[in-house]
């Protein structure tokens, strides 16, 4: 039996240890290498980053009404476009090596997660943090990269996806190519799309569809139709914008679109952009995964605040 005395000693620890509430946004790990992000227990997204993938990225996104907005390869060609992930990060050009397709070549590298640094609760955001490393196919480390992962709570469903990038190199110079394709793709869900299902795309310039907006700078790009069937003939319409940073190098950026359904912001599409030893690339995209068709205005309001949130030292 427990001393009066002993007890007395405890008291306090059993004090601190008092239940608490339950962090409504959580990073939760799972097996074979994923984290699944929720808000008050439900699915927002998933993050996949076993050793055996090309690249790490994040699947599914869920809109507001619980359904996904993005989805794995394209409809139409699903092997040709295999590497289209759902949300990813690669480039086509680092040094002549292509991280951006699926292929077993000498031309092909791999990013691969070596450490998965910190998770995060909250009741407003969760995330993660992790070390990635860019391998050429003789596996040689050409570029080290940081990535923070987070997602934030917001109004009516909606919510904020933030991707904090930091490059290194170590004794050599990198050099990104000039491409269209990097470092950020997003394939939309097939109903999404403007092809398959009269989805629109739409711009911060007051531009609209593929031919009028392909490879043209904007500070934000649009994808938002229909994801299910609604009551008396009505449809459920929601969307992602991809938001572009000010900080970034290529602001505001080209963005390639499709009306396939898949959009990409451009880090490298007329210039090349070259990395040295000692330096660092910083780099930051939000998703705005949104219910409706957002007026142009209320987006705008959204990259604002998405711009003037201070960006933290990736840690």
């Amino acid at each position: 039996m427990i001393s009066r005395r002993a007890f007395l000693a405890t008291a306090p620890l059993l004090a601190q240890n008092a239940p608490r509430p339950v962090p409504r946004m959580q990073a939760i790990p799972q097996p074979l290498d994923q984290v699944l992000f929720t808000r008050a227990d439900r699915e927002l997204a998933r993050y996949y980053y076993s050793p055996s993938l090309r690249r790490p990225f994040l699947h599914p996104i869920v809109g507001p009404s619980g359904r996904p907005l993005t989805r794995m390869g394209h409809p139409r060609d699903p092997q040709g476009h295999s590497h289209h992930n759902s949300v990813w990060i690669s480039h086509q050009s680092v040094n002549g090596i292509n991280f951006w397709e699926d292929a077993d070549s000498p031309q092909h590298g791999r990013i691969r997660q070596v450490r998965l640094r910190a998770l995060e609760d909250g009741d407003r955001d969760c995330g993660l943090t992790a070390d990635l490393t860019w391998t050429g196919p003789n596996g040689a480390t050409l570029l080290a990269e940081r990535r923070r992962i987070a997602l934030r709570d917001l109004t009516g469903g909606e919510w904020l996806l933030l991707l904090d990038l930091a490059f290194t190199t170590g004794l050599e110079t990198v050099t990104f190519g000039q491409s269209p394709f990097g470092p950020i793709g997003v394939r939309m869900a097939k109903t999404i799309g403007v092809n398959d299902g009269g989805g629109q795309l739409r711009n911060s310039e007051g531009l609209a569809d593929e031919l009028a907006m392909f490879r043209k700078p904007a500070r934000w790009v649009d994808y938002s139709g229909p994801v299910a069937n609604g009551p008396r003939g009505t449809l459920i319409q929601e969307g992602i914008t991809l938001l572009d940073h000010p900080s970034n190098p290529s602001h505001p950026s080209p963005f390639h679109v499709r009306r396939d359904g898949w959009m990409g912001a451009c880090l490298t599409l007329k210039t090349a952009l070259t990395l040295r030893p000692g330096n660092a690339l910083r780099l930051r995209y939000g998703l705005y995964v949104h219910a409706g068709v957002p007026a142009p205005p209320a987006i705008d309001a959204m990259w604002k605040r998405f711009a003037g949130d201070p960006i933290a030292p990736l840690q």
